[in-house]
């Protein structure tokens, strides 16, 4: 079974609204084991909409759109499904009687382009909207459904979940799961060429690489008839590429770096403290997100300049002269400074040049030293970053992170 997405309105057109509707109804719909093949824009056009009706009613089973249900002249989704199928347009009395309870808890006057939101398709089945004044609409006939949600996100992911999955579950016998690891640490092209075989050759589940800022995703989707058996063959699969990228992947679906590293302290209950000169503070208000974090996290600086180097962490005068600010060696000190001053059981230091100016040929712009300090042993890492300036500052907080994740799990 296909279905086709059509994302209606003049203002996603534009781009003054980014479209997460269509990400999440292709994903909900691939759980339910319905293929999305096509997507669109259209504006609020009589015309085009029509048009983008036939030409996807001649392509899929199914049409889900978002936008058009509003009190304005312009929201026309549900006038065009009518026209679509030659239907007529009749009054919902249950749907009339919501809208004005609504909009009265909301001290807001019932007017006559409200009313008209009450108006549906001869023989839909309503579905009603909790948390807005536009009820929504399924039309079915010759086996061509056409599915009508409100725009806003609260609007329709609500209506979705209570009231379209149970429809469209009696419709298909297919279940597709997804899962997607998170990489860092390995670029997309040398990810790929290590998986080349597995990537090539897997056709249930599937495994697709996808490029993120900052990151390398791989999703790996299969398709079965039971929740149960999808999920049998996605382990396996992930199995098999931990056997091989193991080291760079850092969680699953939705987590962030940051919150696995943050969850790792945690549990384990390792203190925390950080200096920070390139990355500004980065490193330390990523891992502030992460709630229950304040039990472990003991003191964040920035010592930009050599004097709050000196002073701050105790970073001796004849390194900076010697060495540099940008060195291993001063990545060092900076560390052990933080840490012993605070006697935390772990630290983290960065020192960098993020740019666009200071960069020299011996030391270029990118060159960052990321300093870690755990049970009492140093780390430093040293890294040749590309990017605009807050492109180096990100990547190098990410791979401090990263480096912290490796060697928490490494010693404990």
């Amino acid at each position: 079974m296909k279905a086709e997405l059509i994302s209606i309105g003049t203002e996603i057109l534009l781009g003054d609204i980014v479209n997460t509707n269509a990400q999440f109804l292709a994903k909900e719909l691939a759980l339910l084991g319905i293929d999305v093949y096509y997507q669109s824009v259209i504006g609020d056009n009589e015309e085009r909409i029509l048009k983008a009706f036939k030409e996807a009613f001649d392509r899929c089973d199914i049409i889900i759109t978002t936008g058009g249900l509003g009190p304005t002249q312009d929201d026309l989704t549900k006038e065009l499904g009518a026209k679509y199928f030659n239907k007529k347009m009749i009054l919902h009395e249950p749907s009339l009687e919501w809208i004005k309870k609504y909009l009265d808890i909301n001290n807001e006057e019932v007017l006559e382009a409200n009313k008209n939101q009450a108006y549906f398709p001869e023989g839909s089945i309503i579905l009603p909207n909790e948390n807005g004044t536009a009820p929504g609409a399924i039309i079915s006939e010759n086996n061509k459904t056409l599915i009508i949600l409100p725009g806003p996100p609260k609007e329709m992911k609500s209506m979705f979940s209570n009231h379209v999955t149970k429809y469209l579950s009696k419709l298909t016998k297919d279940i597709i799961k997804s899962k997607t690891l998170r990489i860092f640490g390995i670029g997309e092209s040398l990810m790929a060429k290590k998986l080349d075989d597995i990537i090539k050759n897997s056709k249930n589940p599937t495994v697709a690489p996808y490029a993120k800022e900052y990151e390398v995703t791989l999703r790996i989707t299969a398709k079965e008839k039971s929740e149960d058996k999808c999920d049998e063959l996605i382990k396996n699969k992930v199995d098999q590429i931990k056997g091989i990228i193991g080291e760079y992947i850092y969680g699953e679906d939705e987590v962030s770096l940051e919150e696995v590293v943050a969850k790792l302290l945690c549990d384990k209950k390792l203190s925390i403290s950080t200096a920070e000169s390139c990355t500004g503070g980065m490193i330390s208000s990523t891992l502030i997100e992460y709630p229950g974090i304040s039990e472990i996290f003991k003191e964040g600086v920035v010592t930009y300049s050599n004097e709050s180097k000196i002073k701050r962490l105790g970073v001796k005068e004849e390194t900076l002269n010697k060495f540099g600010a940008v060195s291993e060696e001063t990545a060092r000190e900076m560390v052990i400074g933080i840490a012993e001053g605070l006697n935390t059981d772990i630290a983290i230091s960065s020192t960098g040049i993020a740019g666009p100016g200071g960069g020299t040929k011996d030391k270029p712009v990118g060159l960052v030293y990321i300093g870690i300090y755990i049970k009492g042993n140093v780390k430093v890492e040293k890294l040749n970053l590309r990017g605009d300036r807050e492109a180096v500052r990100k990547k190098a907080t990410l791979s401090a992170l990263n480096l912290l994740r490796k060697e928490i799990i490494r010693n404990y």
